[in-house]
């Protein structure tokens, strides 16, 4: 899968995607959210979980940029 084909997937689609798919990588917990980041062939996707409501407020992908840096922080 890549890329563009994951971005036009509905949220469901994308959930679905990331469950059967992704590769667990690392979690981020502060004290509102949690984002869990999945690598998914040649792209990386974050669930972004809200805390107080106890669901999944937004999925998004990237295959590069500042949201790589506290993946890979050496």
């Amino acid at each position: 899968m890549t890329l563009y084909e994951f971005n036009r997937l509905n949220d469901e689609g994308k959930l679905k995607v990331l469950w059967d798919k992704g590769i667990f990588l690392d979690n981020h917990i502060s004290k509102t959210e949690a984002v869990s980041c999945y690598a998914i062939d040649m792209f990386f996707v974050e669930a972004v979980y809200d805390i107080w409501e106890n669901k999944i407020k937004e999925v998004r992908s990237f295959k590069s940029g500042h949201r790589m840096d506290k993946i890979f922080l050496i």
